[in-house]
Parts: C-alpha cells; structure tokens; sequence
C-alpha cells in the first residue's frame, strides 16, 4: 500500500475493485466465518443497523440507489455505509447491475478512513451468506445436483462458495428467462471447475424436480414462482433477490431469514406473506439462531425449508474492514495523504 509522509490524521486508503477482487480470491471459507462471526455478533446486540434507504428514480421503478449504514461490535469495532446502485438495464449497455462503494469510519473519532469498491464486497457477502445457510439446511449429500435460477453474477459467486462448503457438487441445472444467458452461465461453469456438469433447464419446474438444493437470485420486482410442490422433499431453497416466491408460497415454508424486521419490508416475498397472514409466525428464525445452536436447522426433515436474506449492512461492514487490513498486509491500495482537513486552523 503506497503510504505518503502525512500524520494519518487527515489521510484517507482508497481500494478499486481489482484489489479488492486480488485480497478475496481463494478466501472463500474464511469470508464465509467472517459472515457468521457477523451474524452472531449482530444477533446478540452488539450492533447498529438502521433501515436501509431507497433512492428511487420517478421515472424508472426498476433503478434504485440504495444507502446501509451499520455498526459492528465486539471484535470488529466497525461502522460505516455501504452506497449501492441496482440498475438492470445496464445489463444490456454491457455493464454490471450494480455498482457500489463502501465507506468505513473510525468508532472511536468518526472520521472516513477508507473508501472501498462495493460492488465486489457485496457479492462476495451474499454468497457467503447463501453457502452459510446450504451449510446448515442442508446434508452433503443434498448438495451434488444445485439448481440456479437466474444466472447472472450473484449466483455465479454463489456457485463458487458453494462449492468451497460442498467440492462434492458434480452438477449444476440452470434456468434463466434468457436462454443466451443461462448458456453463457453452463459454459463459463465448466471452464471454472473442470469436474463440474451443467445443463440448462427449459423452465423452473424442471429445476425444481431435480435439485434438492436451489439457489435464487434474480432482478424480478414481483414473485413469479407460485408453485413448488414439485419440489423434492426436503429441499433448501436460497432466496437471495428476495421477490420470486409468492406469499402463498413463503406461508407453507420452512422461513429463516437474516433479520425479521429488516426483510419484512420493501415488498419482499416475506413481508407479502406478513401483510397476507397478518403476523410474523410464519419466520421460523434467523440463521444465526441456527448458526449458534439456539434453534435447529430444519422444522422437520421433509419441508422445505427458505433461507430469505434482506442483506444487513454489518456483513459489508465487517468484509470491508477485513479487506482493508489484508490490503494493508499485501500492500494494496492507495493512500491519499490530507485528503480531510487538519487542526491548523486552530492555530491562525
């Protein structure tokens, strides 16, 4: 990391996306611990976690730019926001969906003292959190064949970690509206992992029928999956984009979410069933309820069993400020020397 001659009172470290990319690579099972220690440390107290805030554009309900302010206790000693753009339509400029960046203040003055790429901490987050969950809804050997619906690049890390949690997946069924894309997905798994088959599937039932594990991630606004009886018995579904399963659907599931008032709002599937249902009971419990041994993994072998996560800002938090000291390690970054203002007015 190139450090200038400042105090580091009034500098600031700046990470792009490549180096945040180079100090995740092959980290997988330890950013998936990190996701637990954060968990379990938001779901004792030790944390601050306001709503997040949508910026929604009058013109397009699809666009929205969405602030996540956390803080983190305990070992972390962490706190910031995340700022991040979700726009689908960039898929057809050639550009990712989303873009983000991450800003970490000191807990003890408040002053920025990094600003990272999100977008990459985002959804190496949301895999983490994803392979968590399959970790423990799920038995290994419920993991060999894994449906994907919606191939694009949350489920394209949700792939990599589940197959650092589970290297025995030997197939992969993928389904995406756009067949193009789900091809382009089967291909690009293959030249990531050589053992590994995968197959597009013509609709979502035909995912259903075949994968006891299943991984959702989408840019649907609204459910569109409304039926999953025929889903094998004793499936986990991973419901990362939150608004594919209809109410009705959620209702007759085994619900663990992340954080209950967090995801029962936005119109997600889970707060549609709360306004459905009128109450919460459905949500069985959070996964770090789970995680600490405080509630089983499964209500009962034979449901099925929904892992919904909003997506809390501590996890970005936590994997930022992770990045940041390896960062610091391996001499990544940038360091902007009197980048905030000094004292010295004090002084005139």
């Amino acid at each position: 990391m190139r450090n200038g001659n400042g105090n580091g009172a009034d500098r600031i470290v700046l990470m792009n996306s490549r180096q945040v990319t180079s100090v995740l690579k092959g980290r997988e099972l330890d950013i998936v611990r990190l996701v637990r220690t954060a968990y379990e440390t938001h779901a004792n107290g030790d944390s601050s976690l306001p709503h997040s805030t949508f910026l929604r554009f009058a013109e397009n309900e699809r666009d929205r730019i969405i602030a996540l302010p956390a803080c983190l206790g305990q070992d972390f000693q962490v706190a910031g926001v995340k700022w991040i753009a979700s726009f689908p339509g960039n898929q057809e400029l050639n550009l990712d969906r989303a873009s983000a960046l991450v800003i970490l203040n000191s807990t003890r003055t408040g002053r920025p003292e990094a600003i990272l790429e999100g977008s990459v901490i985002s959804a190496k987050r949301t895999a983490a959190s994803a392979a968590l969950a399959a970790q423990h809804l799920c038995d290994k050997e419920d993991s060999a064949a894994v449906g994907i619906i919606g191939c694009g690049l949350i489920n394209f890390e949700t792939v990599r970690f589940l197959m650092a949690v589970y290297p025995e997946i030997r197939q992969f069924v993928c389904y995406d509206i756009d067949v193009e894309r789900a091809t382009q997905f089967t291909r690009k798994l293959h030249g990531s992992w050589e053992k590994v088959d995968a197959m597009v599937a013509e609709d979502v039932r035909s995912v259903l029928r075949q994968c006891k594990l299943i991984a959702i991630a989408t840019t649907a606004l609204t459910p569109s999956i409304g039926d999953v009886s025929e889903c094998i018995s004793g499936s986990t579904i991973l419901h990362t984009s939150l608004r594919d399963l209809t109410p009705e659907v959620i209702l007759a599931c085994d619900n663990i979410v992340d954080d209950v008032d967090h995801v029962c709002r936005a119109a997600t599937s889970v707060h549609l069933a709360e306004q459905l249902s009128g109450n919460r009971d459905f949500i069985r419990c959070t996964l770090a309820d789970i995680t600490s041994g405080r509630s089983p993994g499964r209500r009962d072998p034979n449901s099925i069993a929904v892992f919904s996560p909003f997506g809390l800002g501590v996890l970005d938090m936590a994997l930022a400020q992770w990045v940041l000291k390896q960062g610091r390690e391996q001499e990544e970054g940038t360091v902007i020397e009197s980048f905030l203002p000094d004292s010295s007015w004090l002084e005139r």
